[in-house]
């Protein structure tokens, strides 16, 4: 017959005193009060385990935990175990999860997203992405458990790269972390993607283009640019009246080496490898650019060539000549023009494709592919590659010839 123990009173418990050896103050049901020589009370609770094996739960210290708050914590083991669960390894795995979850951070897990996204990016790409979760995010959230994070703490990290006029960036931002969190969900580390709530907590974006003048305004363009009040040196003019003739984007310029020009043919042929769609990680458009030199376009490139012919790049860097110019300077060169806000070098591209269909006539299909724009499909694409060149040939001649004859009409004035 089980021996019968009186239950423990309240008083009992907050008079025991230490001995020189530790000694229990049995409840019943297991529980009982361990009294240290040091005078520590911990509650604990013999249990048998499945296999026959005993084993010890530990409830904490008292009067931290009250005899009450002991015997709910015993009714709750006991529970576990009439339902076949131990609930010695239940609080290991609770433990062991707690630890796990304190130990993956935002930022961790963001830098192991980042480490699998890297080799499908660009270099400027990948450095760019890093600088920003290491000045925006990780500042605010890094430190964070990603399963505890709440949305608020999202958002106000979001907000603070809103209220200092970043607004752009803000909005990337937050995709990036909606990317982070859909990681981490696949990966198990937490349930639900906040980001993907978050649809009116930062302040809507005007649809913007590129800033661009038109064609009226290449008048005056040009005759600034001829004026050259703004000082500016001879391979950055050239620079500028290159992105007006044949109107790639301004990466694929500053970023040619002499190596793809062919002055004696008159030929640049971009390799895909350097060209945007050709950049994509799935489905790269494997289609070398042909960019069309008019005879305008070759005359300025053998005038660059007696200044930069000798280095690897068209337009090399002045400190670093085994670096290209910034994207920076072609901006910077407008700003001091005067057009700061008002042309951008993506604008070089939009003047050129509304100017050549509406003064020139020329399809869109032709210019679009001067663009190095998709086609829709790899049918059009092939037809393209067959038929437009010839064409897109004649057109950038038109397409020059008409800049020029714009700029003399300047002149006479």
């Amino acid at each position: 017959m089980p021996k019968i123990i009186a239950p423990l009173t309240e008083m009992q418990a907050r008079k025991a005193k230490p001995h020189d050896k530790a000694y229990r103050l049995f409840d019943g049901g297991g529980l009982y009060l361990e009294v240290t020589p040091k005078g520590s009370r911990i509650w604990r609770m013999k249990f048998r385990q499945a296999n026959g094996s005993e084993n010890v739960l530990t409830f904490g210290p008292y009067p931290e935990i009250t005899l009450q708050n002991a015997r709910e914590k015993r009714l709750e083991a006991r529970r576990l175990i009439l339902q076949g669960v131990d609930p010695a390894k239940l609080r290991d795995a609770t433990k062991r999860r707690a630890a796990e979850e304190a130990a993956n951070t935002f930022e961790k897990i963001a830098r192991e997203w980042y480490a699998n996204k890297v080799p499908t990016w660009s270099e400027r790409t990948s450095k760019n992405m890093i600088q920003r979760l290491e000045a925006d995010i990780f500042p605010q959230i890094g430190k964070l458990p990603i399963a505890e994070l709440k949305h608020r703490d999202v958002i106000a990290a979001l907000r603070k790269i809103e209220q200092r006029g970043a607004a752009e960036i803000a909005h990337r931002m937050k995709a990036v972390c909606a990317q982070i969190f859909s990681y981490a969900i696949q990966c198990g580390l937490t349930d639900r993607n906040l980001v993907v709530d978050m649809k009116d907590v930062l302040k809507t974006r005007r649809a913007s283009h590129f800033a661009a003048i038109d064609a009226d305004e290449l008048p005056a363009f040009l005759g600034v640019l001829e004026r050259n009040e703004a000082r500016m040196f001879q391979p950055t003019r050239i620079a500028l009246r290159l992105m007006l003739l044949v109107f790639v984007r301004t990466s694929e310029l500053i970023e040619t080496p002499w190596s793809e020009i062919n002055l004696e043919k008159g030929e640049w042929i971009i390799p895909w490898q350097r060209m945007k769609r050709g950049k994509l990680t799935v489905n790269p458009d494997m289609t070398d650019h042909h960019v069309c030199l008019s005879r305008q376009a070759c005359h300025l490139l053998r005038e660059l060539h007696a200044i930069t012919g000798g280095g690897t790049y068209l337009f090399p860097n002045q400190r670093d000549h085994h670096k290209p110019i910034s994207n920076n300077t072609l901006l910077v060169a407008l700003e001091r023009m005067g057009y700061k806000g008002r042309m951008t070098g993506h604008g070089f591209r939009a003047l050129a494709m509304s100017t050549i269909k509406e003064r020139l006539g020329y399809r869109h299909e032709v210019v679009d592919r001067q663009l190095a724009h998709a086609p829709k499909d790899k049918v059009a694409s092939a037809y393209d590659r067959a038929q437009f060149l010839a064409e897109r040939h004649r057109m950038m001649q038109d397409w020059a010839d008409y800049i020029d004859s714009v700029a003399a009409d300047v002149q006479q004035k």
